[in-house]
């Protein structure tokens, strides 16, 4: 059967992965913090966002390549950082550098990967970003950088919104611990998952491989304080001027939200903003990143990532109207390995692909730059 007739949405990939991957993989993925309310204010509000639609425009041929930070993209959406990805399904960092290399659209692999720069990097395109934590020691700083810069990372992405652990409920409920634990009632789950299991025990335990290196203490943390936060630090400006010094590529601040915190960001060198609220898994009473974007648009010319709530190729064209120049999705791509495996990504990119291009037929709009005059008033 066509995976389209099958899995049309991204609701349908994500049902089917909660079949395929074990419960406490699935928690991890799919929640939030607090009570969740801003994991779904992401997605309502992204569905306020209104269109015109548009009668009696002809036939058009959309336009969906996309330019930034100095490269041109297929598509106007990539592929954003998740921790422990391996995790989620085993390989995934490489099936996701691979598609995204395929597909000409950007990979983001995160410090907390269960893969390191060195191993995915021979499937990288010339579009990889790496997502850093900061790390405290200047040492470790230094060395990832010139680790990431060897195996072919493009861009790095600094997070900024991650000062301290949050507590997501669901996921220290379902059992899961950092690194994970094996036991009695993780593994009566796994036996559940065979396809799952049998793709981690060719691919090893998932861990953060990137920090083994640095860090000699495994001990074991609750789920939502993974072994990364021995090595982090939670960074201010003249942490930023550190990270600018030692990266000689575009350097992205990745977590934004408040428009009046990024004055002279320019001037230290940062070349884009990342607006994202870490798609509800952070702080429970965080505004939308979709009703942050419209003020951090006015308040800067840099370049703006947009992720957080995203549900289908709607949602992107809602983003790149109200100011975004690109859209990151990260659990989008992990229901898509969870629902179809190694089949799962690029399934997810033409499904987004068509998604796109009917919409804007609606709309009436072959170029993005022209999504804004086509939006409702608010």
């Amino acid at each position: 059967m066509d995976l389209h007739t099958r899995y049309p949405g991204l609701d349908d990939l994500r049902k089917r992965a909660e079949q395929r991957i074990p419960r406490f993989v699935f928690e991890y993925l799919d929640s939030g913090t607090g009570l969740e309310a801003t994991t779904h204010r992401n997605a309502t509000k992204l569905q306020e966002v209104q269109f015109h639609p548009s009668i009696l425009h002809g036939p058009q041929t959309p336009d969906l390549t996309t330019s930034l930070l100095g490269l041109d993209y297929a598509l106007p959406f990539g592929i954003a950082p998740v921790g422990m990805s391996g995790l989620i399904w085993p390989n995934a960092e490489r099936l996701l550098a691979a598609e995204a290399a395929r597909a000409n659209i950007p990979f983001c692999l995160s410090t907390v990967a269960s893969q390191t720069p060195e191993h995915v990097a021979p499937v990288l395109g010339d579009n990889a970003w790496f997502q850093l934590y900061p790390p405290k020691d200047e040492a470790v700083l230094k060395d990832i950088v010139k680790r990431v810069k060897a195996a072919g990372f493009k861009a790095l992405a600094l997070t900024v919104d991650v000062p301290v652990a949050s507590r997501r409920e669901r996921q220290t409920r379902s059992g899961l611990t950092q690194p994970p634990r094996f036991t009695p009632r993780i593994l009566a789950q796994t036996a559940l998952r065979p396809a799952w299991a049998l793709g981690i025990a060719r691919e090893g335990q998932p861990r953060m491989r990137l920090l083994d290196n640095y860090i000699k203490d495994m001990r074991n943390l609750p789920s939502t304080e993974h072994i990364g936060y021995l090595l982090r630090t939670s960074p201010d400006i003249s942490y930023v001027r550190r990270v600018r010094d030692a990266w000689d590529g575009p350097l992205i601040l990745k977590g934004v939200m408040d428009a009046r915190q990024i004055s002279g960001l320019e001037e230290e060198g940062i070349d884009a903003l990342w607006v994202s609220n870490h798609a509800g898994r952070q702080f429970d009473g965080a505004p939308a990143s979709i009703d942050a974007l419209p003020q951090i648009r006015a308040a800067t010319s840099l370049p703006l990532i947009f992720d957080s709530g995203i549900g289908g190729g709607l949602d992107v064209l809602r983003a790149l109207a109200l100011g975004a120049d690109f859209v990151m999705m990260g659990r989008a791509w992990h229901y898509a390995l969870g629902a179809l495996g190694e089949k799962g990504p690029a399934h997810l990119t033409d499904m987004f692909t068509k998604d796109i291009i009917s919409n804007l037929g609606q709309i009436g709009v072959e170029h993005l730059a022209d999504l804004p005059a086509r939006l409702v008033a608010q």
